[in-house]
Parts: structure tokens; sequence; C-alpha cells
């Protein structure tokens, strides 16, 4: 019997990851043992103090129910108390602020919540994927905007204004960036507001990643007036070493998460209870966890750009996050080519810089993910075999 599937999936390909990592699983079940610098998974753990507060809250006999769709009050203070101490930003953990099981799932939330054919949305080429597949989901249209090495992987909203922005009703940005590793300041993001606020284009920020080999966390929503305007997505995915906790947030005018929660209360029946608890008390530590965090990434860094000297990549040494995204050497004809080339002779795997878009097919990026003998075992193969 053949199902035809939906056709919001007919155009929405398999992640290139779940394809990739397939093929290598089938390569070390051949022996090979590839070792992995292309998913940015943290490998260190919460801090102690987070991972005794979900066994102490697990123990308890009554947080093993259901759940609020708006999740717990005392996690919504201290995503509020996180905004107001890092990012100076004050928000109203009552009705601003929307816990979510991992950011990404915003993503999807926020796109099924306002758009649908006919309408267009701004996508940062490069940029993550997951904002192009929840856009198609949606029947919305993709508008790329292309960002440049040139112009330092920002926006160019002088060249946006030259664009039919007629129907443009969504626009995603993500700094620091992924895959390129670029900051941005206040004035950028305050222009970011006035280009929203000018055409009636809701902005959804991404910010993951402000934490990381970052001495100047920064949310859009501290421009004034931003929450009229804007949406953030956050994590504690790389910042508190929970990725596979899932545990994001949304941060917006009370307008906007009631709207949202209209879907989202289709989709899920609330954050296990002790998990919530566990991330407020990462919420909850001082500037010596990400000190100490980005300390080893800094170390990591270092051997990832002798890793890129091998492979006769260029790159710049004032990226921010987790990756170093670097361009490739002509002799290889796109990203995908010194990806497979690595992959095959030096079982070594990076990602290739195309499936972030078009933008990104002459770059690759390494993840710091990888332990300092990972890293340097990595290193040791590509002499032997390149």
């Amino acid at each position: 019997m053949e199902i035809e599937v939906a056709k919001r999936l007919q155009q929405t390909e398999e992640y290139y990851f779940s394809k990739k990592l397939r093929e290598i699983d089938q390569m070390n079940q051949a022996g090979a043992q590839v070792i992995n610098l292309g998913i940015g998974s943290p490998d260190l753990p919460p801090h102690p103090d987070v991972i005794k507060e979900l066994q102490n809250q697990a123990l308890l006999v009554n947080v093993h129910g259901y759940q609020s769709y708006k999740g717990s009050p005392v996690l919504r203070q201290a995503i509020a108390d996180w905004y107001t101490r890092y990012y100076h930003v004050t928000l109203n953990p009552n009705t601003e602020i929307l816990p979510l099981i991992g950011s990404k799932e915003g993503i999807v939330h926020i796109c099924m919540t306002y758009l649908q054919e006919g309408d267009q949305v701004l996508i940062p080429n490069p940029g993550y994927p997951a904002y192009t597949s929840a856009v198609k989901l949606t029947g919305a249209t993709i508008v790329p905007y292309e960002l440049s090495e040139a112009n330092n992987w920002l926006i160019d909203f002088e060249a946006l204004e030259q664009k039919d922005l007629s129907k443009v009703k969504m626009m995603w940005m993500n700094y620091p960036h992924m895959p390129t590793g670029a900051s941005a300041n206040l004035e950028f993001f305050e222009q970011a507001i006035a280009f929203g606020r000018k055409h009636n284009i809701l902005i959804v920020h991404d910010n993951p990643y402000s934490f990381i080999l970052n001495d100047n966390p920064i949310s859009i929503l501290a421009v004034e007036g931003a929450l009229d305007v804007a949406i953030e997505l956050n994590s504690l995915s790389k910042s508190s070493n929970m990725a596979g906790w899932r545990v994001g947030m949304l941060v917006a005018k009370a307008e906007r998460i009631d709207e949202i929660l209209r879907f989202k209360s289709n989709m899920d029946s609330g954050m296990f209870l002790p998990v919530q608890m566990a991330a407020a008390k990462a919420l909850s530590l001082d500037k010596a966890w990400y000190k100490q965090l980005n300390e080893e990434y800094t170390i990591r860094r270092q051997k990832v750009y002798e890793i890129m000297d091998l492979l006769g990549c260029t790159y710049k040494l004032d990226q921010v996050g987790l990756f170093v995204w670097a361009k490739i050497p002509s002799q290889y004809q796109n990203s995908y080519s010194l990806a497979d080339d690595i992959l095959y002779k030096a079982k070594v795997f990076v990602t290739p810089g195309g499936i972030f878009g078009s933008a990104g097919e002459q770059y690759i990026r390494i993840s710091l993910c990888g332990k300092i003998e990972t890293l340097e075992a990595a290193i040791e193969r590509l002499k032997a075999n390149l």
C-alpha cells in the first residue's frame, strides 16, 4: 500500500545531519571509528548543582503529572531574572515569557502561528536550516537575504530596502550568527527594529550562542520598544550544557505569547517539572560558570585553528559561539567535496557550509564540542592521510 505524504512535506527534505550521521554510523559499524567534529552538541556536563536539583526534585511525589502549558512560575521568574542580570532587559515573567521544550520547537511554533500560503519570509543565507524547513511547512514563501564575509556577515538593510517587501510578514535573524560566528552590537539591533517597524515585519531573533566565547551577551530586546516588533528565542542547550534536556524559551509581548500558546498548547502537555526546576537553577549561576566554560572552549578553539590550518582554510579570529567557520582552499570545488575528502581519507567529519545555504558553499564549520584529545587525534589523522 502506498500513502502519499502531505504537500507540506514534499518540499521538506530529511535534515542533512540525519542522513550523514546514518552514513557515518554505517562506516563505524565497518570499523572506521570516524571522529565527528560536525555537531554542536556540548560534551561537557551541566553544573553539578543543576544535576543535583534534578535528582532532588524527581524524588518528590507530586511532580510527575502534567504541567502548565506556560511553564512553572519558578522557571519563568528565573528566565526574567537572567534577562535582567545579563541582558539588562526587564520582562514580566507572568505574561512575556514562554518556556519551550527546546528552542527548536519554538521555530516551528512561531511559523505555524503566523504564516500561511501567500506570506513571504526573509531567511538568512547562510543560516540555520531549521528556519527554512519550518517556513516551508506553513506553505509560506522563502525570500533569502544573502550575508557576506565582506560585510562581516551582518544584514545589509539598505540592500533589503530595495526589495519588494509588501508581502513579507516575518524575518529570521540570529546573532551571534550561526554558522559564521559573527556578532552584532546594539546599534545593529536598533537598525533591525527600525526596519521591522517601518515595514510591519515581525522580527524573530534566535539567540542561543550569546554566552559562548563572548564577553558581551546582548539581546535584541535591549532596544527600546523592541517588544512591539520582535520575538526572541533563547536556550540552555549551549550556555548550560543542557542540549539533551530540551529547555528553551520564547520572549515576546503578552499578545504574542497568547497567540503562540494557541498553537503550542495543541502540541504538548508541558515540560517535566523537575527539569524546569533544574533549569531555573542553571539560570541562577553566576559569571564564574560562563568563565570556566569559555576557558575550555578557548583551548579547544586553538586546536580547531590548527585543523583549519592543516586544511589550508582561512578564518577570522573574532568569531564567537560554538564553532569555527572558515573559507576552503581553491583546490576544492565546494564545501561538500572537502568534507567528503577528509571523511573518506582521514575518517574525520566536518560540516560543509553549503548546508546553510548557497552563500556557505565555499566554507566549512568545525564544532568545539570535542575534547582536546579528540581534536588532537583528528590533527594526527589529517597529517597522516592528506
